[in-house]
Protein backbone atom coordinates (compact mmCIF):
# COMPACT_ATOMS: atom_id res chain seq x y z
CA UNK A 1 0.00 0.00 0.00
CA UNK A 2 1.13 3.56 -0.51
CA UNK A 3 3.79 4.37 2.08
CA UNK A 4 5.56 7.24 0.34
CA UNK A 5 4.38 10.43 -1.33
CA UNK A 6 5.84 13.55 -2.93
CA UNK A 7 4.93 17.24 -2.65
CA UNK A 8 6.95 19.66 -4.77
CA UNK A 9 4.41 22.36 -5.62
CA UNK A 10 4.70 26.00 -4.63
CA UNK A 11 2.44 27.29 -1.87
CA UNK A 12 1.30 30.17 -4.11
CA UNK A 13 0.05 27.74 -6.77
CA UNK A 14 -1.84 25.77 -4.16
CA UNK A 15 -3.52 28.90 -2.78
CA UNK A 16 -4.43 30.14 -6.26
CA UNK A 17 -5.91 26.79 -7.28
CA UNK A 18 -8.06 26.63 -4.14
CA UNK A 19 -9.19 30.23 -4.74
CA UNK A 20 -10.19 29.27 -8.30
CA UNK A 21 -12.44 26.62 -6.75
CA UNK A 22 -13.90 29.25 -4.37
CA UNK A 23 -12.39 27.51 -1.34
CA UNK A 24 -10.65 30.26 0.64
CA UNK A 25 -7.55 28.93 2.41
CA UNK A 26 -6.53 30.12 5.88
CA UNK A 27 -3.20 29.49 7.61
CA UNK A 28 -4.08 29.37 11.34
CA UNK A 29 -0.52 28.39 12.28
CA UNK A 30 1.18 30.83 9.91
CA UNK A 31 2.62 30.25 6.46
CA UNK A 32 4.27 26.81 6.46
CA UNK A 33 7.73 25.95 5.21
CA UNK A 34 6.79 24.53 1.83
CA UNK A 35 10.12 23.22 0.63
CA UNK A 36 9.81 20.71 -2.23
CA UNK A 37 9.87 17.13 -0.96
CA UNK A 38 10.45 14.17 -3.29
CA UNK A 39 9.95 11.70 -0.45
CA UNK A 40 7.46 12.01 2.40
CA UNK A 41 7.38 8.81 4.44
CA UNK A 42 5.29 7.48 7.28
CA UNK A 43 5.65 9.71 10.40
CA UNK A 44 6.91 12.66 8.29
CA UNK A 45 4.86 15.85 8.14
CA UNK A 46 2.91 17.05 5.12
CA UNK A 47 0.25 19.60 4.29
CA UNK A 48 -3.40 18.78 4.84
CA UNK A 49 -6.42 20.96 4.16
CA UNK A 50 -9.49 20.64 6.36
CA UNK A 51 -12.67 22.60 7.01
CA UNK A 52 -11.97 25.75 9.03
CA UNK A 53 -14.10 26.51 12.11
CA UNK A 54 -15.20 29.88 10.73
CA UNK A 55 -15.84 28.72 7.17
CA UNK A 56 -13.59 28.02 4.23
CA UNK A 57 -10.62 25.73 4.74
CA UNK A 58 -7.34 25.76 6.63
CA UNK A 59 -3.95 24.37 5.72
CA UNK A 60 -1.81 22.86 8.47
CA UNK A 61 1.23 20.61 8.56
CA UNK A 62 0.62 17.28 10.28
CA UNK A 63 2.24 13.90 10.84
CA UNK A 64 1.42 11.05 8.45
CA UNK A 65 0.06 8.17 10.58
CA UNK A 66 -0.96 7.64 14.15
CA UNK A 67 -0.11 4.59 16.27
CA UNK A 68 -2.53 1.71 15.84
CA UNK A 69 -3.86 -0.69 18.45
CA UNK A 70 -0.82 -2.98 18.18
CA UNK A 71 1.77 -0.24 17.71
CA UNK A 72 1.86 -0.35 13.91
CA UNK A 73 1.29 3.02 12.22
CA UNK A 74 -2.12 3.67 10.67
CA UNK A 75 -1.05 5.31 7.42
CA UNK A 76 -3.73 3.84 5.11
CA UNK A 77 -7.39 3.23 6.01
CA UNK A 78 -10.02 1.27 4.06
CA UNK A 79 -12.89 3.47 2.89
CA UNK A 80 -15.51 0.89 1.94
CA UNK A 81 -18.70 0.96 4.00
CA UNK A 82 -17.75 3.95 6.15
CA UNK A 83 -19.37 7.40 6.43
CA UNK A 84 -16.55 9.59 7.87
CA UNK A 85 -18.73 12.17 9.61
CA UNK A 86 -15.68 13.71 11.32
CA UNK A 87 -12.04 14.32 10.49
CA UNK A 88 -12.16 14.62 6.71
CA UNK A 89 -9.16 16.27 5.08
CA UNK A 90 -7.37 16.70 1.76
CA UNK A 91 -3.76 15.54 1.61
CA UNK A 92 -1.65 17.70 -0.70
CA UNK A 93 0.58 15.77 -3.13
CA UNK A 94 1.89 15.75 -6.67
CA UNK A 95 3.02 12.14 -6.65
CA UNK A 96 2.82 8.86 -4.79
CA UNK A 97 4.84 5.67 -4.98
CA UNK A 98 4.06 1.98 -5.20
CA UNK A 99 6.55 -0.88 -5.01
CA UNK A 100 6.63 -4.22 -6.84
CA UNK A 101 8.86 -7.25 -6.66
CA UNK A 102 11.80 -6.99 -9.06
CA UNK A 103 12.33 -9.81 -11.57
CA UNK A 104 14.91 -12.44 -10.75
CA UNK A 105 18.50 -11.55 -11.68
CA UNK A 106 20.67 -13.43 -14.21
CA UNK A 107 21.51 -16.03 -11.56
CA UNK A 108 17.86 -16.62 -10.72
CA UNK A 109 18.08 -14.81 -7.39
CA UNK A 110 15.56 -12.38 -6.02
CA UNK A 111 16.99 -8.81 -5.89
CA UNK A 112 17.14 -7.17 -2.46
CA UNK A 113 15.37 -4.02 -3.59
CA UNK A 114 11.87 -3.71 -4.97
CA UNK A 115 11.02 -1.72 -8.06
CA UNK A 116 9.71 1.75 -7.23
CA UNK A 117 7.02 3.42 -9.36
CA UNK A 118 6.02 7.10 -9.29
CA UNK A 119 2.38 7.96 -10.05
CA UNK A 120 1.54 11.53 -11.09
CA UNK A 121 -1.75 12.96 -12.32
CA UNK A 122 -1.87 13.00 -16.10
CA UNK A 123 -3.85 16.25 -16.47
CA UNK A 124 -2.87 18.28 -13.38
CA UNK A 125 0.42 19.30 -11.75
CA UNK A 126 -0.80 18.34 -8.27
CA UNK A 127 -3.77 16.72 -6.58
CA UNK A 128 -5.41 15.90 -3.27
CA UNK A 129 -5.80 12.50 -1.65
CA UNK A 130 -8.86 11.81 0.50
CA UNK A 131 -7.74 11.61 4.10
CA UNK A 132 -8.76 11.60 7.71
CA UNK A 133 -7.14 13.45 10.57
CA UNK A 134 -7.51 12.92 14.29
CA UNK A 135 -5.90 13.90 17.56
CA UNK A 136 -3.86 11.11 19.12
CA UNK A 137 -2.68 11.25 22.74
CA UNK A 138 0.80 9.99 21.77
CA UNK A 139 1.62 12.01 18.65
CA UNK A 140 -0.89 14.87 18.53
CA UNK A 141 -2.89 15.51 15.35
CA UNK A 142 -2.07 13.15 12.51
CA UNK A 143 -3.57 12.01 9.21
CA UNK A 144 -4.07 8.83 7.23
CA UNK A 145 -4.90 8.16 3.57
CA UNK A 146 -8.14 6.49 2.49
CA UNK A 147 -7.95 3.50 0.15
CA UNK A 148 -10.29 1.67 -2.18
CA UNK A 149 -10.11 -1.03 -4.82
CA UNK A 150 -7.57 -0.30 -7.57
CA UNK A 151 -8.39 1.41 -10.83
CA UNK A 152 -6.90 0.19 -14.12
CA UNK A 153 -3.75 2.33 -13.80
CA UNK A 154 -2.95 0.94 -10.33
CA UNK A 155 -4.02 -2.69 -10.71
CA UNK A 156 -0.77 -3.90 -12.33
CA UNK A 157 1.15 -2.56 -9.31
CA UNK A 158 -1.09 -3.12 -6.27
CA UNK A 159 -4.42 -4.62 -5.20
CA UNK A 160 -5.50 -1.38 -3.42
CA UNK A 161 -5.19 2.30 -4.27
CA UNK A 162 -5.34 5.57 -2.39
CA UNK A 163 -8.36 7.72 -3.25
CA UNK A 164 -7.31 10.67 -5.43
CA UNK A 165 -10.18 13.14 -5.55
CA UNK A 166 -11.16 15.21 -8.57
CA UNK A 167 -10.79 18.95 -7.96
CA UNK A 168 -14.50 19.49 -8.43
CA UNK A 169 -15.08 17.19 -5.43
CA UNK A 170 -12.70 18.78 -2.92
CA UNK A 171 -15.29 21.05 -1.28
CA UNK A 172 -17.81 18.21 -1.11
CA UNK A 173 -15.31 15.91 0.59
CA UNK A 174 -14.65 18.56 3.27
CA UNK A 175 -18.38 18.72 4.03
CA UNK A 176 -19.05 16.10 6.75
CA UNK A 177 -22.69 15.89 5.68
CA UNK A 178 -21.85 14.89 2.10
CA UNK A 179 -22.24 11.21 1.28
CA UNK A 180 -18.80 9.69 0.63
CA UNK A 181 -19.78 6.78 -1.62
CA UNK A 182 -19.65 8.71 -4.90
CA UNK A 183 -16.33 10.33 -4.01
CA UNK A 184 -14.36 7.37 -2.69
CA UNK A 185 -13.96 5.53 -5.98
CA UNK A 186 -11.07 4.01 -7.95
CA UNK A 187 -9.44 6.37 -10.45
CA UNK A 188 -10.58 5.83 -14.05
CA UNK A 189 -8.19 4.52 -16.70
CA UNK A 190 -5.71 7.13 -17.93
CA UNK A 191 -5.73 9.15 -14.70
CA UNK A 192 -2.04 8.64 -13.92
CA UNK A 193 1.31 8.67 -15.60
CA UNK A 194 3.54 5.93 -14.21
CA UNK A 195 7.31 6.03 -14.23
CA UNK A 196 9.85 3.67 -12.70
CA UNK A 197 12.26 5.55 -10.46
CA UNK A 198 14.33 2.69 -8.98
Amino acid sequence: MCNEQARRIALGLLRNDFNDLRIPIHFPEGMPNFEPLDSIRITDRNAIVRAAPGGGAELVMRRWSWPGAHGKPVYNFRSEGRRFKTGRCLIVADGFYEFTEAPLDAEGKKPKRKQKWLFTKRTEPWFCIAGLWRADPQVGEAYTMLTTSPGPDILPYHDRQIVVLERADWAEWLDPQASPERLLQPAPAGSFEVRQVV
